[in-house]
């Protein structure tokens, strides 16, 4: 008897660093949306471009992701003319099963733009992603903010609201918000300019930013409902994504991350809350929410951009 009991007891010891790191990496859920397709890159020939998609393609299926991308249909007719081989980058996203919804035609921000041009080029944002989606029975059902800008004026925002509803949209709020355009930008620039070791550096930080983001949304949600809500995680078309998407993936798996269609985060409770937010800038929608709450609900350590980034996007642009 003594001897089953020292044998349990070694059972059970052996078995404490499973246990323990079950208890660490908590269900986690997050809903990938990828904006500004077909791609945004200062890389603009064809066969770049090409590469990115491929590259971001097949990184999501290979982790098995039920991504959605918002397309700019302003980037498939280049000189006013549409461009067939633009045209079958967003085939490419559909032929691999992924759902395209709108974000405009031509990445217009609703602050620096009357609502009734705004509305215009939502209307003109429709017609190619349609005709691709029509092409394998499916519809547009989502519509993405440009900037995540929704209005400085709330009867503006309410009109906005009203008439996505009528063209039946659900509006895709983020609550994963980051700077992977900045990390892009200066990957691109750095890629270009030839210096191998920079691009190294930059390539080598971008999941470690991101997990340390992923780690301040954990917690802004946690101080917001008390829980962890279902995420929405906002990335772009771009060359940063196209080399790196698959350890982003990765480490969100490691934390604990099972990856859902945009449909099945929406179902979380936390988004049947109002949308209040107005303002310059666009925001996560955890700080919309939390900005409800007070401002003392927003946590302040909110993770930045390196400087050496931030340095090399402001050299190329000088």
């Amino acid at each position: 008897m003594k001897f089953k009991i020292i044998l349990l007891l070694v059972l059970l010891t052996a078995n404490l660093p499973t246990v323990t790191a079950q208890i660490a990496k908590p269900q986690r859920f997050i809903a990938v949306t990828i904006d500004d397709l077909p791609v945004v890159s200062t890389r603009r020939d064809i066969a770049a471009r090409r590469e990115i998609t491929t590259k971001i393609l097949e990184h999501l299926n290979a982790a098995k992701v039920p991504a959605v991308g918002f397309v700019n249909e302003t980037q498939l007719f280049p000189n006013g003319k549409r461009d067939e081989a633009q045209v079958d980058l967003l085939r490419q996203w559909i032929d691999a099963g992924l759902e395209l919804g709108n974000h405009t035609f031509s990445h217009l921000s609703l602050n620096k733009n009357s609502l009734e041009k705004y509305q215009a080029d939502i209307i003109q944002g429709e017609t190619v992603t349609k005709e691709l989606l029509a092409g394998k029975n499916n519809a547009i059902r989502y519509f993405r903010h440009p900037y995540l800008i929704t209005g400085e004026k709330l009867a503006t925002k309410r009109k906005l609201e009203q008439f996505l509803k009528e063209r039946k949209y659900t509006i895709a709020p983020v609550t994963f918000d980051n700077d992977d355009y900045l990390f892009a930008r200066a990957f691109d620039n750095v890629t270009t300019r030839g210096d191998e070791a920079a691009k190294r550096r930059v390539g080598a930080a971008y999941v470690p930013y991101m997990e340390s983001k992923a780690d301040y949304w954990e917690r802004q949600s946690v101080k917001l409902f008390g829980r962890e809500i279902k995420q929405i995680l906002l990335l772009h078309g771009n060359s940063i994504n196209a080399e790196r998407l698959g350890e982003l993936l990765a480490m969100f798996k490691n934390r604990g991350y099972q990856f859902v269609t945009l449909d099945e985060a929406l179902q979380d409770k936390a988004y049947q809350l109002p949308d209040n937010f107005t303002g310059k800038y666009g925001v996560s929608w955890l700080h919309r929410w939390a900005f409800d709450k007070g401002n003392n609900f927003v946590l302040p350590d909110e993770p930045p951009t390196p400087d050496f980034v931030r340095v090399e996007v402001e050299r190329e642009s000088k």
